[in-house]
């Protein structure tokens, strides 16, 4: 070991100054990658219009982002506790920004899509080092302190990228169109790149876990069997290999599930702990977290067509439209964790279910009232019930699932909460082509569009609504009072990152 790198255990001493501006850098990436998600979802119609982006296009642009970003997480971590967070870190960021100026020059959609999910997996080997690198640099006293500052950046990165996104499309500067909203992280990520190098220091785990590339390779393949049907199936007439791949996705499932065991027998160190499903609060919690993504998949890219495509609005005013629910989200959260959970326990995460489609059978009602007339504020209440209901489920749902897991496996169990609400967005954003796509037609006058996404962005919501329904009924098998796993996260970081909370 050299002199610039530590074990997980060993942090730099309190009157390092350095720390807090590794802390800033870090900080800097993880606001960068959350913004660059909710940025994109704002700008998709003018992507659209401008390049001639098909549909299933748009919605690889969103989902192939988010399949890199799942397929690669777990790895990305532990990538970083063998090679150094630090040099994962910079690696990441380094291709996270390349691929940015990849996606900003985009000769065409097919040179967009490939360089999001370039921009994806460069995002799942920069994400994980973040709490790593924290939790090897501060120490424990400390760390409360930062998670606080960590949660502010976070609530600013997902009320704020909307707004930019929404900005850097209206001004249209030098003539570029969207392509700025890619071009802004060139300078922050180069700027986080070099002040990385030099401020912050390599850590590794003393006893990291093996890679498991075959397990990733499975998982991609079968999450890849299934999307790619689904996003091209309606546009080509729905064929007969559609249907063969997505059914052969659950035998490469099947298969990963017997490999996955056959790895952990033979050293211990699988992509997929599967006996952490023998813990009933964390395979219900598993369920919970991919069909929570489902629903967000669904709803936040149908709502953006909707009201920049369907009612014709201006990307500013479809921002703008979307800050009650940001904040909701936000002010929901922070109740919940601070004041409702420890006192109401699971209650107030079902309460968040079916306070959320509570707010989504308001906007199906208020979208079928008033048609192609309505206005923003007329869809801040269903917005604010949304969010309100949102907040109250994505601040405790960790902490519920790994209640009850076993202290040795908090690490792992984290990292596969993260990845597979990664992947039920991505499936989400594939289902896209059926609950809304498949509703509305190929053929519309441009009289026709209006009428057209309306009733396909109700149609959407119907699903969504049913989807919290379900998951209000898997929240059942959560335990009735969540406690923080607090020694286990302490012990092998989790890789964290927050939902996409806005479109």
């Amino acid at each position: 070991m050299t002199s610039t790198e530590q074990p997980l255990s060993t942090q730099q001493s309190p009157g390092d100054r350095r720390r807090w501006f590794a802390l800033a850098i870090v900080m800097t990436a993880a606001f960068m990658d959350l913004v660059d998600v909710t940025i994109v979802n704002i700008a998709i119609p003018s992507i659209k219009q401008n390049e001639g982006a098909s549909f299933s296009q748009i919605q690889w642009i969103t989902a192939g982002y988010a399949l890199a970003f799942a397929a690669g997480l777990i790895t990305g971590g532990r990538l970083g506790d063998i090679h150094g967070r630090r040099r994962l870190f910079l690696i990441g960021i380094g291709g996270f920004t390349l691929a940015s100026a990849l996606c900003g020059f985009a000769a065409n959609p097919e040179m967009l899509v490939a360089s999001r999910i370039l921009q994806g997996g460069m995002a799942a080997m920069m994400v994980p080092q973040v709490l790593s690198i924290v939790h090897a640099t501060f120490p424990a006293h400390e760390r409360g302190k930062v998670f606080g500052l960590f949660g502010a950046i976070v609530g600013l990165g997902a009320v704020s990228g909307p707004l930019l996104g929404a900005l850097l499309t209206e001004w249209n500067l030098f003539g570029l169109e969207w392509r700025p909203i890619f071009l802004i992280n060139l300078p922050v990520g180069v700027a986080a790149f070099l002040l990385g190098r030099r401020y912050i220091t390599e850590s590794r785990a003393p006893k990291a876990l093996k890679l498991d590339l075959v397990g990733v390779a499975l998982v991609t393949l079968g999450l890849l069997m299934l999307l790619y049907p689904l996003t091209r199936g309606r546009e080509l007439g729905w064929p007969l290999w559609g249907y063969v791949s997505m059914a052969g996705a659950l035998g490469v499932f099947a298969a990963l599930v017997a490999y996955e065991r056959r790895k952990a027998a033979r050293d211990g160190s699988p992509l997929i702990e599967l006996s952490l499903f023998r813990v009933k609060s964390f395979a219900a919690g598993i369920a919970v977290q991919t069909v929570f993504g489902v629903a967000l998949g669904i709803f936040f890219l149908v709502w953006t067509l909707y009201m920049q495509v369907g009612l014709g609005w201006r990307p500013l005013r479809a921002g703008l439209t979307g800050v009650p629910f940001s904040l909701a989200v936000s002010t929901a959260a922070g109740m919940s964790v601070q004041k409702l959970v420890p006192r109401f326990g699971r209650k107030v995460l079902q309460a968040g279910a079916l306070l959320m489609a509570a707010g989504v059978l308001l906007y199906i009602w208020e979208a079928h009232r008033y048609g192609l007339a309505i206005a923003s504020w007329q869809m801040a209440l269903p917005l604010v019930v949304m969010g309100a209901g949102m907040g109250l489920i994505v601040a405790p749902l960790t902490d519920a699932v790994l209640s009850e897991v076993p202290q040795e496996h908090a690490g792992s169990a984290s990292g596969l909460i993260n990845t597979v609400q990664q992947m039920g967005n991505a499936l989400g954003l594939g289902l896209v082509s059926v609950v809304f796509f498949g509703v509305i037609g190929d053929r519309l006058t441009r009289a026709q569009v209006g009428p057209a996404f309306v009733h396909g962005f109700q149609h959407a919501l119907w699903w969504v609504a049913g989807v919290m329904g379900v998951i209000f009924l898997l929240m059942s098998a959560l335990p009735k009072r969540p406690a923080q796993h607090v020694e286990g996260a302490a012990d092998a970081p989790a890789v964290e990152r927050e939902p996409e909370l806005v479109a």
